[in-house]
């Protein structure tokens, strides 16, 4: 059943804080990841609307000379030190997550870390939790990604803390990575393959919709589960195109067998050293996974923002090693979606 929540928007008589005072005892609100893709837009929003903001973060050395949110340690190894940074927050907004397997992080990981932070969070009397996860979750999927979503949304509905669950199933805007990176190969490759019939529909949410429906949900109380999705779902087929149109790519657009996309993927990462795209990622998005019917709750419509960003989109590739990996090695890494 999904519960549908109003998007928050600030008005004129709740400014940016243009000269914070010391960060307050209470009365806060905690981000992970505030300075990655989707907590930092989450963050942002809860600024514009005089909130302070405190974020866990396994990369503290992306906050700005003047950034004004106040930084704690991401570890989950510390659940005590999690739950003191958490006394006293009204509202926790979760986007941690890890994408892909790497090392000693996996889907069962994070199942276990944020089950820490959901546990640390009630032991510090977090009023809310608003945990951002996935259409289609299921503790049965084939796919380790939506099994562990699934898998994580049960550990928060068991903790006991009111709380909402936002499912988006793909994002864009600000410095996301897919369709950018989508745009940068259609702008350097002679050929762009589509799996199959390229069918499948994509019903993307712009992140700073999903940051107003987060901010939203926090203000409530019931417990409540969300698609965050945006009004357009093409195909994948028609959102290529439709990039490669705006980005004024030669490349051939062709259908080729499902089965050689994630090979395909596998070897543009092995040369981009980066990982492009898994072969679940491929398979659930062609299992129609990353679309849904029901109404909209984003307002920003793809096609238009692709078209307003069409002489920046694919101008340079993002490395999502580069993001969540490379610099530095910390606990706690939060993957922001």
């Amino acid at each position: 059943m999904t519960t549908r929540i109003a998007p928050f928007a600030p008005t004129a008589a709740e400014p940016a804080l243009a000269h914070a005072p010391a960060f307050p005892a209470d009365g806060f609100d905690v981000v992970t990841g505030a300075f990655s893709y989707s907590g930092s837009a989450i963050a942002a929003t809860l600024e514009r609307a005089g909130r302070r903001v405190r974020t866990l973060t396994g990369h503290p050395e992306r906050a700005g000379s003047r950034s004004t949110v106040d930084v704690r340690p991401l570890d989950f190894d510390d659940v005590l030190g999690l739950a003191r940074s958490l006394e006293g927050a009204t509202t926790l907004y979760n986007t941690y997550w890890v994408r892909f397997a790497r090392g000693a992080e996996d889907h069962e990981r994070a199942v276990a870390n944020l089950r820490s932070l959901f546990h640390a969070a009630r032991q510090a009397g977090v009023e809310r939790i608003v945990h951002v996860s996935i259409t289609h979750p299921s503790i049965s999927s084939p796919y380790g990604y939506f099994r562990g979503k699934a898998e994580a949304e049960r550990a928060l509905a068991e903790v006991g803390v009111p709380y909402a669950v936002l499912r988006p199933a793909i994002l864009f805007g600000g410095d996301g990575v897919l369709l950018n990176n989508v745009a940068w190969l259609l702008r350097h490759l002679p050929v762009f393959a589509v799996g199959g019939r390229g069918d499948y529909r994509i019903r993307a949410i712009h992140v700073d919709d999903l940051a107003a429906l987060a901010v939203a949900a926090g203000q409530e109380r019931a417990n409540a589960v969300v698609d965050a999705v945006g009004p357009e779902r093409p195909t994948f087929l028609e959102l290529v195109r439709q990039l490669r149109g705006a980005v004024g790519s030669r490349s051939v657009v062709v259908r080729v067998p499902g089965s050689l996309v994630p090979p395909v993927a596998g070897l543009l990462g092995l040369a981009l050293r980066d990982v492009l795209l898994t072969g679940d990622e491929y398979r659930a998005m062609a299992d129609g996974l990353a679309d849904t019917t029901g109404p909209a709750t984003g307002s920003i419509a793809l096609s238009a923002w692709i078209d307003e960003n069409a002489d920046t989109l694919g101008r340079h590739y993002a490395s999502e090693l580069d993001r969540h990996f490379r610099r530095g090695r910390r606990r706690g890494r939060a993957s922001s979606r």
